[in-house]
Order: C-alpha cells, then sequence, then structure tokens
C-alpha cells in the first residue's frame, strides 16, 4: 500500500520525519492548552516570523503549510523545513530564552495556535512525564538532522536530492509519493532548479523514482536512502 504525502490540497507534508514537540505530549495536555490559545490566520506568502523576534511563544499550525528558514540579503527566501498541520515551531527558542533563529512564511492560507510561554510552561510544570517527552523528541530531532546533514554533506548534488526526498518520504517501506514542485525541493537542497531537474532525471533513469507534473513518485526507498546516506 503506497504512503501518500500530500502538500497543497491536503497539507500532511512536511519535510520532516520526527514529530515535533508539541504534538508528542499527552492529548489533555495539549487540548487544554489550545482550547486557551489564540487564532490567528495568514495568507499566502505572508510572514509569520521574523528571525530576532522574541521567544514569547510558539506556533501549533491547525491547518494549512508552513515554511521555516531565512530571508538573505538579497530578500530571497531559503527555505530549510516545510511543516503542516499539526506540527509546532518556536519552542526552541524559547526554551533557550533567546531571539527565533529563523523566519517563517506562510504557504497558502495558514491557521496558527499562538501558545503563550507562561501557559506552556505553567502548564509542565512538575510534570516528569512531559519533560521526558520533550527531552525524546528533541533527541530525534537531533538525529535526524545529523542523518540529513551528513546527507548533504556528501558531496554531490544527487546525495543532497537523495536525503531531502528521503526524508519527505517519511521512513516509507513501500512507493510513497510526494507532492512537492522542483522549486519547492531547490530551495529545500540549496541547488538551483536546473540542477535538481538534473538529479531527478538521474534518479528517474535508475528507476528510484518518476517525475509527474506536481509530483514525485518513490519506487525504490533503500536505494534513494543508500544514495542519501551512503
Amino acid at each position: 500500500m503506497s504512503n501518500i504525502i500530500h502538500f497543497t490540497e491536503e497539507p500532511a507534508m512536511r519535510s520532516l520525519v520526527a514529530p515535533t514537540l508539541f504534538g508528542v505530549l499527552d492529548t489533555n495536555l495539549r487540548t487544554g492548552l489550545l482550547a486557551n490559545a489564540p487564532v490567528l490566520r495568514f495568507s499566502d506568502t505572508q510572514i509569520i516570523q521574523n528571525k530576532g523576534d522574541e521567544p514569547d511563544g510558539f506556533w501549533v499550525i491547525k491547518s494549512g503549510a508552513v515554511k521555516v528558514g531565512q530571508f538573505r540579503p538579497d530578500g530571497e527566501f531559503r527555505v530549510i523545513a516545510i511543516l503542516s498541520a499539526g506540527d509546532s515551531y518556536g519552542e526552541l527558542a524559547m526554551f533557550a530564552d533567546s531571539s527565533r533563529a529563523v523566519d517563517s512564511v506562510a504557504e497558502g492560507e495558514v491557521t496558527l495556535n499562538w501558545i503563550e510561554r507562561a501557559a506552556f510552561e505553567q502548564a509542565i510544570m512538575n510534570d516528569s512525564a512531559a519533560m521526558r517527552s520533550l527531552i525524546g523528541a528533541l533527541a530525534a530531532q537531533l538525529q535526524e538532522m545529523i542523518n540529513l546533514v551528513a546527507g548533504l554533506g556528501n558531496g554531490t548534488s544527487s546525495a543532497r536530492v537523495s536525503a531531502v526526498l528521503a526524508n519527505l518520504s517519511g521512513g516509507a517501506q513501500g512507493q510513497s509519493t510526494i507532492r512537492l514542485g522542483q522549486q519547492d525541493l531547490a530551495e529545500l537542497t540549496g541547488l538551483t532548479r536546473a540542477t535538481v531537474n538534473k538529479c531527478l532525471s538521474s534518479l528517474e533513469s535508475r528507476g528510484v523514482l518518476t517525475r509527474h507534473y506536481g509530483r514525485i513518485v518513490i519506487h525504490n526507498q533503500k536505494a534513494l536512502r543508500n544514495l542519501a546516506f551512503g
């Protein structure tokens, strides 16, 4: 059975495999925080968060998708991750009590909940289970980042593309469909669209994937991960 990963029509695609921090908390704890959290809406390409903002809370995506990254001096936005409904971001800066390290931009219409720092700290105070869950999620994110950097540091454009596609497929065992444009893939890999197209063509010739308009079908997960991580 194939694993379908949507992006635009049904915002379920994310470029991370490890869960974000809010999602690993107990259901009752999450429900209580969301019940009192303000709801904010953003339109396509609207800036949600700026690098340098104060860490007085964090975001939980209710619907839609958010691109997290950094604006370059020339105004170009470099994507680091794509997050979707159920994901959260901004907790790390809050925990570290440091200014935001990334910008975030709405990809299409987006609805988010804003979790105030004081409310979150009050909710998890003296909750050892919540603390263990948060530490576990942080460890999983760190391990995923190490794996991804290993792939990106392989020195080849093909390895970069393979590493990102392997993450986007979410560890699927069989065939998976990734609904993603080549421009988004170029941003996630730090490559030009032309280079990404060349890499995809090479992977397609090997039978690893097939390209379709607005989507990429992965046929050989093992080969893709071998190309990415060795």
